[in-house]
């Protein structure tokens, strides 16, 4: 609408400015320049008395007109956003309805070595649990209507009694029947059933504040740690990297890369770590390759030639007997006889990248400090923004890294070694006893018998190495099943070793109450226990209560403690509380078969890798190729030797020289790739598949009868935790937080 003006040259508005913009009749936005004032209805005193009464009429009219169109486009644009919720929504339920009819549940799982009796033992319990709720539900519903309110947590005893003697007076009327048999169970709750629950609440409650408090100590530690600038100095002159006159400080390193059957990322690995700068005649690379798959194992070695051709001072080794997994792979290849030319070793896993200066800037804090055995640096991940669950997931992370272990390492000296990106000190390996297959922890152990030695670590909170978060449920919760029941296997085995050792009182009293006992034993067993348990028995059993504090204040405060270290995660610091707690249940199931050696403490699946670590390389890999396509046709050797001593590899390289062995058959390249891209197509057709996880569905339900009692007791934020928790549960179940596959 055009401006109007009056006779001294001000300006007016009338109505109020609106640009549609229409690409087709389909899809059109609008616009509203400026919102609806006071004025463009109301028209001043001199306007109205000087106005003829059919202009204003007319002006009026107007103003009504624009008032509706504009009202009509929000109340078109609201619908438009009800229709999107609305198609999401049957969406959603497509997707889960698929998912259901599909089948594929966590317990057809054939990868999973666990005995199958052992494993749904934990699931039965829980079935036991979610059938009493819903039993207990119904029940109560029905005292409800019967006239039991609940306005209290407990019940008046007096009036019980007064009851139960008044319908055992009259015992053929059916609504006395009901009320006698509800008074009866309330009497039972009040006396027998509250009592130890409560107990049992107040023990968890305990736990958690001493945790919270470990928290909130470990917060002020960090925060000390940056107020003060306090971090690692290397000793004056070993940064000396650049001088050309031999001056500087070139030990000689070994760099280990174990993997095993990881075709999607081992070409980035191997290919940044030959590119570390380190003097070539004073860095070996041992790429220690497990796979069974001997495709897997023939790209590999390929990699390692290709990089031979470059220059690079690396061997490949292949194990003829695959025992211990990673911790047998870097045992057998510490057993080579010119490892004893080396000082330091380096570790990396197959999915880390670190930067060409890794070694220039870990290294150097070895220089003159003969009691640091380990120098550990801080991951990074290329891929924390790919789905909601690799984001929850480096929010836990950065708080490992920020907070726990440069805390533990600046006034401690010691941490849990994080089995990757990190420099030892090889004499303070073999003083530790080496590599040991007694756990699936391996670099615990390794990190905590070094302790107990004397041996003392570094963090160093500004060296990042590159890295790859698992992207689906089923890997991470894998990962997450070996990383909490290996601490409870160590803690079996190194306990006499630690009450014997001769470090002082108070480092035994951190390895034993806090390292393993709070953080490794105390936090999964009341997570799960309180929030996912004792929690809901509260609301069937009213008469033990939890506090509202316990169920919301101190678990944000933690939530908001530990997403400090990323800023950027606040948006999600109500689905990280949702998450830690759903984790609960398998790192609980975890930590119970780790200390009582159930079959799955000893289970070890290597985490699935997407590669997408890989995809900032592409240019490079695409200019390497032709050249990795002419490596590969020349000879391919193969040493293959019976007996279980560290020489039997596959292929062994010493001093970039390859060792042939005779009577050895050479394979036909040509047939190999054939057989390669066979396999590929038939394994492109293989659809990856979500799984329905049982035991996470049936705590949802539980979780969700809880609340529908929670109403009937008027508990409002009991209601909305164990609503959202449910829900949450209920996401988990389904897989629908992390990687998607149509």
């Amino acid at each position: 609408m055009a401006p109007s003006f009056t006779w001294w040259g001000k300006e007016t508005h009338r109505g109020t400015p609106v640009v549609v913009k229409m690409e087709n009749p389909n899809n059109w936005s609008m616009v509203e320049l400026e919102g609806p004032s006071e004025d463009d209805f109301l028209l001043p005193n001199d306007d109205v008395s000087s106005m003829s009464p059919y202009k204003r009429e007319k002006v009026r009219n107007k103003n009504a007109k624009q008032l509706t169109w504009v009202l009509l486009l929000k109340a078109h644009k609201a619908a438009g956003c009800l229709t999107s919720i609305a198609s999401a929504l049957f969406s959603l339920a497509s997707v889960v309805s698929r998912r259901v009819a599909a089948g594929r549940t966590d317990s057809t799982d054939n990868s999973s070595t666990e005995n199958p009796a052992v494993k749904n033992r934990f699931y039965t319990c829980i079935k036991i649990f979610l059938w009493l709720s819903v039993i207990l539900l119904g029940f109560e519903i029905a005292a409800y209507f019967k006239g039991w309110y609940f306005s209290a947590s407990d019940l008046q005893l007096q009036y019980l009694y007064s009851w139960d003697f008044h319908t055992f007076a009259n015992p053929l009327a059916v609504q006395s029947v009901f009320d006698w048999v509800y008074s009866k169970w309330v009497l039972i709750r009040v006396e027998y059933l509250a009592p130890p629950l409560q107990f049992l609440a107040n023990g968890c409650i305990v736990l958690f504040l001493i945790q919270s408090v470990d928290r909130l100590v470990l917060c002020l530690g960090c925060f000390w740690v940056k107020m003060k600038k306090i971090k690692p100095i290397a000793k004056e002159g070993a940064m000396d990297l650049e001088s050309g006159d031999g001056s500087g400080y070139y030990p000689m390193v070994l760099v280990q890369i174990p993997m095993c059957n990881e075709k999607e990322v081992y070409q980035q690995s191997i290919g940044a770590v030959c590119c570390l700068e380190w003097p070539k005649s004073r860095l070996l690379i041992q790429v220690l390759d497990d796979s069974d798959d001997p495709i897997t194992q023939t790209l590999i070695n390929e990699e390692v030639r290709k990089w031979q051709k470059e220059g690079a001072n690396i061997i490949y080794r292949h194990r003829v007997i695959r025992e211990g997994y990673k911790a047998g792979n870097l045992k057998s290849a510490m057993n080579c006889s010119y490892v004893k030319d080396y000082e330091f070793v380096t570790i990396f896993d197959a999915d880390f990248q670190p930067m060409p200066d890794f070694l220039k800037r870990t290294v150097p804090y070895f220089k003159d400090n003969e009691d640091i055995g380990l120098v550990q640096a801080r991951w990074s991940f290329v891929n924390k923004d790919e789905n909601l669950l690799t984001r929850l997931q480096h929010v836990n992370l950065a708080f490992h890294f920020e907070v726990e272990q440069q805390v533990n390492g600046i006034f401690l000296n010691f941490f849990g070694f994080n089995g990757t990106a990190g420099v030892w000190r090889i004499k303070a390996l073999e003083e530790s006893g080496g590599w040991l297959e007694r756990t699936t922890v391996e670099d615990m152990d390794i990190a905590v018998r070094a302790h107990l030695h004397g041996w003392k670590f570094i963090f160093l909170n500004d060296v990042e190495c590159q890295c790859e978060l698992p992207e689906s449920y089923e890997a991470y919760r894998k990962q997450q099943h070996r990383w909490h029941s290996g601490p409870m296997q160590l803690f079996r085995v190194c306990l006499p070793a630690i009450i014997k050792s001769k470090i002082s009182i108070w480092k035994k009293g951190n390895l034993i109450f806090l390292f393993f006992l709070l953080r490794k034993l105390i936090l999964p067993f009341y997570s799960f226990t309180l929030f996912c348990i004792i929690l809901p028995m509260t609301m069937f059993i009213p008469e033990a209560t939890l506090p509202s504090w316990v169920v919301s204040y101190v678990p944000a405060t933690m939530s908001f403690l530990n997403i400090l270290p990323s800023p950027k995660s606040f948006p999600f610091i109500v689905p990280y509380l949702l998450f830690e707690n759903t984790m609960s249940v398998t790192k609980f199931n975890a930590m119970v078969s780790g200390l009582f050696q159930l079959g799955s403490a000893y289970e070890w699946v290597v985490t699935k890798k997407s590669g997408r670590s890989s995809e900032g390389d592409l240019a490079s890999l695409a200019e390497e190729k032709p050249k990795h396509q002419r490596v590969a046709s020349e000879e391919w050797t193969a040493t293959k030797k019976s007996g279980h001593s560290s020489e039997g590899d596959l292929t062994l390289l010493v001093d970039g020289k390859p060792k042939h062995q005779r009577g050895v058959s050479v394979p036909d390249l040509e047939e190999l790739r054939e057989e390669i891209k066979e396999k590929e197509k038939k394994a492109s057709r293989k659809k990856k598949h979500n799984r329905i996880y049982t035991k996470e569905l049936a705590l949802a339900f539980l979780l969700l009868t809880a609340s529908l009692r929670s109403l009937l007791s008027a508990q409002g934020i009991h209601f909305y935790f164990l609503l959202f928790q449910g829900i949450s549960f209920l996401l988990v179940g389904l897989d629908l937080i992390g990687e998607q596959v149509d």
